[in-house]
């Protein structure tokens, strides 16, 4: 299985993001001509080649050409990126009066005397939909503006529709993040993981005074997202909102890197000094032949021998229903020879005391033992595979050599019910179906 790993030990942004992918050697010519599918006019893009404390990375700079001089959309945004050298990704916003450059006349014009003029979430899709780009491109694309767009629209207390982004409406971030998304498309990976996020602190300026770093709309992100955050001692922003929006959009998971063997290694560039290496690293491998990739998990256990089974089996939904990865019963017998049953829940290290609280709230116990465990696990996911007689939902597990699929047994027991078809043959249609597909 062919992976990408995100190490962002000095956070990320959508130019360093986009820089690090192209270091990776994807073609530029290749990516230019899938740019151009999108039809956007008003900037150029240059790539190349920067030394940062001595290591050579991949600097990208989108150079925006406007009709009048005046404050960029991107600086007089609040809620996402921040004024000039305040700004994480530091673009130029280059202001021309020929429009005879590569991509044509800027049909987008921005004004200023205070009046800040923007793309909404509409705008942005239909100029997408508009486009030439491959459809996993698309819906990538639209996928993370959606996200961003509701973080901001929460800022900013509007309804989604009725929120103007004047940063990722902004030329230089929609070429970030659909330039992302072609990258991720021509690397063809099967999974993407992500290390924790690295964060400055302090405040940063922006039009409506000093914000608190992490900013509002990267908070508004993070937020029941389960993604862990890390504060360095770098007294500015380190992740902004299109990166963010990126990579929550793009990582199954956080945390250290899986057993790989390593492939290739990409470096984009960060634009400013943080006194230490500023850029996004990025990692192509394939899973090492074990039986998967290694994590971590949490683990709750506790003894229970005066509760009604009903109860129990009440206890067991709540927990599954509220993030357990697996509940089960053990048979034992505690002191004096009293039959009773061990509760085991296992569960994600962030989840750890949610569960542990609902243990407590929903049983007789007084008190539950926690560890951690490692595990090899398959990389899995859900496919959506049409029987004709409706959608079922397909686990698939898929490894070095291994590949499994398991249909979910709620979806067969409903087209059983309703077609009349013994539930096994409706096992056997979707096993047919998705080895078509696999």
């Amino acid at each position: 299985m062919k992976i990408l790993y995100f190490d962002c030990f000095s956070g990320i942004s959508g130019d360093m993001t986009l820089g690090a992918l192209l270091n990776m050697g994807i073609d530029k010519e290749v990516f230019r001509r899938e740019l151009d599918k999108l039809n956007l006019s008003g900037y150029d893009i240059n790539i190349k080649t920067k030394l940062k404390n001595g290591i050579a990375g991949t600097d990208v700079d989108v150079v925006v050409y406007d009709e009048h001089n005046h404050t960029s959309e991107l600086e007089e945004h609040c809620a996402g990126a921040h004024e000039d050298n305040h700004d994480h990704h530091e673009h130029k916003h280059h202001h021309h009066h020929n429009h005879n450059h590569h991509h044509g006349k800027n049909q987008h014009k921005h004004h200023h005397h205070g009046h800040k003029h923007g793309r909404n979430l509409v705008d942005i899709e239909n100029l997408i939909e508009a486009s030439g780009l491959t459809e996993r491109v698309k819906e990538l694309s639209k996928k993370i503006f959606r996200e961003i767009a509701k973080a901001e629209a929460k800022v900013h207390n509007k309804p989604v529709d009725e929120v103007h982004f004047h940063e990722v409406g902004a030329v230089d971030s929609i070429v970030d993040i659909v330039g992302v998304a072609i990258c991720i498309d021509l690397l063809n990976v099967d999974r993407i993981f992500s290390s924790p996020l690295h964060d400055g602190k302090g405040f940063i300026k922006c039009q409506h005074g000093m914000m608190p770093v992490p900013v509002p709309a990267v908070m508004e992100m993070l937020k029941d997202s389960n993604i862990p955050l890390i504060t360095e001692d770098v007294n500015t922003e380190l992740v902004t909102p299109t990166g963010m929006g990126i990579i929550k959009c793009l990582s199954s998971s956080f945390g250290d890197m899986p057993s790989v063997t390593i492939e290739k290694v990409g470096y984009g560039m960060g634009k400013r000094e943080t006194g230490r290496f500023n850029a996004l690293r990025v990692v192509m491998g394939t899973l090492c032949e074990k039986a998967g990739f290694e994590d971590e998990i949490a683990v709750l256990e506790t003894n229970i021998d005066d509760m009604s089974p009903e109860i129990l089996g009440y206890t067991m939904e709540c927990l599954l229903e509220n993030g357990a990865l697996d509940v089960f019963y053990t048979p034992i017998y505690m002191k004096k020879s009293r039959p009773a049953v061990m509760l085991t829940v296992l569960g994600k290290k962030e989840d750890e005391e949610k569960l542990a609280g609902i243990i407590l709230r929903e049983t007789s116990t007084l008190g539950v033992r926690r560890s951690t465990s490692k595990r090899y696990v398959l990389g899995r996911e859900i496919m959506k595979v049409d029987t004709g007689l409706g959608e079922v939902r397909v686990k698939v597990a898929l490894g070095e050599g291994i590949k499994r699929f398991a249909p979910e047994y709620e979806d067969c027991r409903e087209i059983a019910r309703m077609s009349g078809m013994p539930i096994d043959s409706v096992y056997k249609m979707v096993q047919e179906k998705i080895k078509d597909i696999i």
